[in-house]
């Protein structure tokens, strides 16, 4: 079946289409209803459902004789090991830990916070709760004691689950203090923490709180899986929101098996018994989907890497891992290909690597700029495809389905709506804009299984959050437009669109201009206030690896650029060269904390920042043009 006749079956017999899906996943008990409305607008998906997550990731397919076949590969080129897993052994190792999480009271419905390194023993102990129908929630390992605090606060877990250290580059960092020091901020005290002591740095132990994972997992008895109903909640991720409080989105068990399952054929085209990469981390949406759960429901091969795509140890270490584990398909950001791109222009690292059985590259995260598209393209010689997706969602929203039907790429497009998503741009009014015209992005309700039913006990900001714009849509947050043929475009986040002189611009539309110039890396583009015009675009770039041009010279061509291709209403003048621009650990460039920078406004240090002290780099920078001032 085409793309065209598949979308339009799901928008036309959601259940049909979505029950099929579902006769893909092991049930113990099959649902009443395919999808429940009862309590608009709060959907349920395969309501009267039980299954359990872990049995369909692991068990059933040492039952049906894939127990020799890797399930997991950990590649740590900080530590430099490797350490493989069958399904049967991932199984055992999954089997002892969810035992030592039921010794210390860990039953359905309890909630366990995983804050955890890279390492297998991430990815074990998220299926070991599955396994047990608890709740985890997993914080990015490192995170600060007052972040992971609040999230105690929230999730109130009966059990946290930690490791001794994680690896930043070069740097160890000690989690357990931060632990200790959370767990001491907060009001919610867990019972146990659970810790798995690294060779790199060991945690002083608390007596009586504290249990070694290592000596716990030997004399545990292995626990078996328990059934869950399809609307009991997997996990809780957290996102953070907009007034300081982080968002526990949920996500149920029954949807979000069958959307993974679903996804790994038609979206990624991989096969079971296929190596799939994710490079991500586990604290973040992609680790949860797309390293833990979608890889093993379909039974292939998942990487999880300790590393960086430059540095560990240089530019090649994504077609290293390519190369010498078979990897058939990659996920990860644009802002990786950015890096190596800046590094080695030329590809030069790729041509000590047989890429032979790498047959696509799949980039989502941030909006992926026409260059660095072309740039994998030419340097990869697959598909590379950009889709988009968001942590509420779990899974893309709009994709070239690869598994379906290629659809011809247009550069700076993630292509069309998934089936399942009903994706409409709306005015102010909740009138559907025209092509080509920049709108808000929805996505008419319900939307398919797989995608946030509510936030962690707070049904109340769930609506007011994402569906309180316009009565039946659920609010994306991005700003962009349909064309034509029906593609769509994430031109930015709504928040990025800036007003100049009652003009409405997208901050995106510039960079993708700036991106074009030889010399760009990579660059952020920020409104910021102006007396006169309300808000005027500025420019921060990064120039890539070897460039000795002046400055002044690249400055002055950039403004040109964006004059010749966006035209004089940009009033598009103001440009800075910095070395490095600030970002999440997942990659996304913080461009809020930069416009408040840029405004003189106070900001609070934001969370999942990669490296702090660069926003001192950015205000001397913007202060060099013209604005921001020293708090």
């Amino acid at each position: 079946m085409n793309y065209k006749d598949t979308y339009a079956r799901s928008m036309d017999d959601p259940e049909g289409f979505w029950g099929d899906a579902a006769a893909d996943i092991d049930w113990y008990k099959p649902w009443d209803k395919v999808l429940d409305s009862s309590n608009k607008p709060f959907y349920r998906w395969f309501s009267g459902g039980e299954l359990n997550t872990c049995y369909n990731a692991i068990d059933r397919h040492v039952l049906n004789g894939r127990g020799d076949q890797l399930a997991l590969i950990h590649d740590s080129p900080v530590t430099d090991s490797q350490t493989r897993y069958t399904y049967s052994e991932l199984l055992d190792a999954v089997a002892k830990f969810a035992g030592v999480l039921a010794e210390q009271g860990v039953v359905k419905g309890d909630r366990v916070i995983v804050y955890m390194p890279m390492i297998p023993e991430a990815a074990i102990a998220m299926l070991a709760c599955a396994r047990l129908g608890a709740i985890h929630s997993v914080v990015f390992g490192g995170f600060a004691a007052k972040e992971l605090a609040t999230r105690i606060n929230d999730a109130k877990p009966k059990v946290m689950v930690s490791a001794s250290c994680g690896i930043e580059g070069k740097r160890v960092i000690e989690y357990k203090p931060l632990l200790d020091e959370a767990i001491e901020l907060s009001e919610h005290k867990p019972d146990k923490s659970v810790i798995f002591q690294r060779p790199q740095a060991t945690a002083a132990m608390q007596e009586g709180r504290d249990v070694d994972w290592a000596s716990a997992a030997q004399s545990a008895a292995a626990a078996d899986c328990v059934p869950v109903a399809a609307t009991d909640p997997l996990y809780i991720l957290y996102t953070s929101g907009t007034t300081g409080v982080p968002k526990g989105v949920v996500r149920d068990n029954g949807g979000h098996a069958v959307a993974m399952k679903w996804s790994m054929k038609n979206i990624y085209n991989v096969d079971p018994g296929d190596v799939f990469w994710a490079a991500s981390d586990v604290g973040w949406v992609v680790g949860h989907s797309y390293i833990v759960y979608a890889p093993l429901l379909h039974g292939c091969t998942t990487i999880m890497f300790e590393g960086k795509p430059v540095g560990t140890p240089d530019p090649g270490a994504f077609w290293r891992v390519i190369s010498e584990h078979g990897v058939s398909v990659m996920f990860t950001a644009p802002t990786a290909f950015r890096a190596i791109k800046r590094e080695d222009p030329e590809a030069e690292y790729l041509k000590k690597y047989d890429m032979s059985k790498f047959k696509a590259l799949f980039l989502a995260g941030e909006r992926c700029d026409p260059d660095t598209l072309a740039w994998a393209q030419n340097t990869l010689k697959v598909p590379v495809i950009d889709h988009w997706w968001q942590t509420e969602t779990g899974w893309g929203i709009a994709a070239n389905c690869m598994g379906i039907e290629e659809l011809p790429v247009k550069p700076g497009s993630p292509t069309c709506a998934v089936p399942g998503y009903d994706v409409q741009i709306l005015d102010e009014n909740g009138n559907e804009e025209t092509p080509g015209q920049i709108g808000r992005i929805m996505i008419k309700l319900p939307m398919p299984p797989g995608c946030l039913p509510t936030l962690w006990q707070n049904d109340d900001r769930y609506v007011d959050s994402y569906l309180s714009a316009q009565k039946g849509y659920y609010l994306t947050g991005d700003a962009g437009y349909k064309d034509e043929d029906g593609y769509l475009w994430i031109m930015s986040r709504i928040d990025d669109i800036i007003n100049v002189a009652g003009h409405r611009l997208s901050t995106g539309g510039m960079e993708e201009v700036l991106s074009s110039h030889p010399d760009v890396a990579e660059c952020g583009v920020i409104g910021a206030a102006d007396q006169l015009k309300g808000e005027l675009p500025v420019g921060l770039v990064v120039l890539k690896a070897g460039v000795n041009r002046d400055d002044d010279e690249i400055v002055a061509e950039l403004v040109s650029l964006v004059r010749q291709k966006i035209g004089p209403v940009a009033a598009f003048k103001k440009v800075v060269v910095v070395d490095r621009l600030p970002k999440t650990r997942s990659g996304k460039i913080l461009r809020g904390t930069m416009k408040k920078i840029a405004d003189g406004e106070a900001y609070n240090m934001p969370a999942t920042i990669d490296d702090p002290t660069i926003l001192d780099e950015i205000t001397e920078a913007l202060l060099r043009i013209g604005y921001a001032q020293k708090h």
